[in-house]
């Protein structure tokens, strides 16, 4: 490793104590979708306690910021999310679902402050939890800033690191509004990292996604002694909901609608709803897709109206874009996970990721983007997986019952602790990430890193527990230093983000359409 790399990784290990306290403070602050207030205030205090220049409240978003150092270009955005979800209460780095009770005196202004109103509006006090990690996701963004930042200083070097908070990915998607707004024209590429099961750099691909909320209203009225004076806003909510089921047949085999009814008008049926709301979510490939089908359901929520005599207020809720593929800093990113290896882990935590693994199914899935899409590919990681497992074994570490829940093959190798191949063929993920409204902006780039056992599902208790503990911490300052050495890598070397510009202007030559309509705020979602 050079030696301006070896500095600024050994800058990221001093600092360890610091990025997994503010790990675990956000993992115990829980706050939801721009609501949090306490974790982006501890960022920006950590970031200017470290010399970042930072600007709070970017782009009208109250937890958004912005933490900069250096001067002149190349300019280097790290993205960092810190929003956690609903109903995941959870207790770290155990085995059994039970639900996170702070003990007397531990984080006195995090997790039992955990009102309504803090948790914007989770039904359950407290109930809230980092189900997709993004407690470890700003942390490594923060130690890959604070590594860049070292090798700026050290070298003397011209270029700009640029630590963005990004809020409300569950809800909001604030770097869509900051797509809208410009902000990322300003970088000459973007870095960030997701926590996962794996270690991987990320290709292919992924839906985009716009939420609109119909609220409405008719006229309420006795529904037996006189329902002819009534207009039900149920009926109407009913009826849309019909309408966008005929409609499924005529849309994008990629493409998905969802929706919940957030308010089905009270829990009298001898009333006629005067009132009912429905929240729906359009996902399509590409996001100029999503957007004319998104007119399509508005039509429907129009005709709905018209039919039962109602009238509904329309209101844009979120949108993200596909992400766009960006080979050449994928390679970048690669070539220096490679170099750094992957996250080494303990018997301990070996065995508390086996533990964990069998309360799940699909412990002994083969992990990687591209094993869903190559089955030559996949054959690959199933030979590092079992070679993995054949060395744990003969360490007697990490073989459980084959009659437990999960496979054998899933039980011996616990954690996938090796980099998967670089996968260069076709991907698609069909979930949604407003990552992809940076990457049309400008080249993008992330990678994953294993920070929970192999098959975790997303979103469950068991990430919440795994993301609160060692295995968690160790992902989030790798990230950080593989993030750190390839932005070195592209301030060293001018023809590496020529090259990374070059593709990114080819890939997006179609035009980027912003999800986000002029004069749309972000706001947290109050149901």
């Amino acid at each position: 490793m050079k030696e301006n790399k070896k500095t600024a990784i050994e800058e990221i290990e001093n600092k360890a104590a610091l990025i997994c306290e503010v790990a675990d403070r956000i993992w115990e602050y829980a706050e939801l979708s721009l609501m949090e207030y306490k974790s982006c205030n501890l960022y920006c205090d950590k970031l200017t306690q470290e010399g970042f220049e930072v600007e709070k409240g970017i782009c009208n978003i109250s937890t958004a910021f912005k933490a900069s150092f250096g001067k002149g270009k190349p300019v280097i955005g790290i993205l960092a999310e810190y929003d956690a979800l609903s109903g995941l209460s959870q207790e770290r780095g155990v085995a059994e679902k039970k639900e996170f009770v702070p003990k007397s005196g531990e984080a006195s202004d995090a997790a039992c402050d955990r009102s309504a109103e803090s948790c914007g509006g989770a039904s359950e006090k407290g109930n809230t939890g980092h189900g997709c990690g993004h407690n470890l996701l700003g942390a490594g963004a923060l130690a890959a800033a604070i590594g860049i930042k070292k090798y700026l200083s050290e070298s003397g070097s011209e270029g700009t690191v640029i630590l963005y908070g990004c809020p409300g990915e569950e809800g909001c998607a604030s770097k869509a509004f900051m797509a809208r707004d410009g902000e990322w024209k300003k970088l000459d590429a973007a870095l960030t990292w997701h926590p996962a099961d794996c270690n991987e750099v990320v290709t292919g691909s992924s839906n985009s996604c716009i939420q609109v909320m119909y609220t409405f209203h008719g006229k309420a009225s006795h529904a037996s002694g006189a329902p002819e004076m009534g207009r039900s806003a149920l009926d109407a909510v009913e009826l849309m909901n019909v309408g966008v089921q005929f409609l499924r047949e005529h849309m994008s085999e990629k493409a998905r609608v969802h929706y919940a009814i957030t308010d089905g008008g009270g829990v009298s049926p001898n009333v006629v709803q005067p009132r009912a709301q429905v929240l729906y979510m359009v996902r399509s490939n590409h996001v100029s897709e999503a957007v004319e089908l998104q007119k399509r359901v508005d039509k429907i929520a129009e005709g709905a109206a018209l039919m039962t005599e109602t009238t509904f207020d329309r209101e844009f809720i979120d949108g993200l874009s596909d992400t766009v593929t960006n080979r050449s800093l994928e390679k970048v990113l690669y070539s220096n996970f490679e170099e750094l290896g992957v996250p080494e882990h303990t018997p301990e935590e070996l065995d508390f990721a086996g533990r964990l693994g069998r309360s799940y199914e699909g412990f002994g899935d083969v992990p990687g983007i591209g094993s869903d899409f190559d089955e030559e590919y996949a054959d690959s990681v199933k030979a590092l997986r079992k070679t993995l497992g054949e060395e744990l074994k003969l360490e007697g570490v990490g073989v459980y019952d084959a009659n437990s829940t999960g496979t054998q093959e899933g039980a011996a190798c616990p954690m996938n602790d090796f980099l998967l191949p670089h996968y260069m063929g076709y991907a698609f993920e069909p979930g949604s990430t407003d990552v992809g409204d940076v990457s049309w902006v400008c080249p993008t780039a992330q990678i994953h890193v294993a920070a929970w056992p192999n098959g975790c599902p997303g979103h469950s208790w068991q990430n919440v527990s795994s993301a609160g503990s060692s295995i968690g911490h160790k992902a989030a300052i790798h990230a950080g230093k593989v993030l750190c050495m390839a932005a070195i890598d592209l301030y060293e070397n001018s023809d590496l983000l020529q090259e990374a510009r070059a593709e990114f202007e080819k890939r997006t030559a179609s035009g980027y359409v912003c999800p986000i309509p002029e004069g749309a705020v972000a706001k947290a979602l109050d149901i």
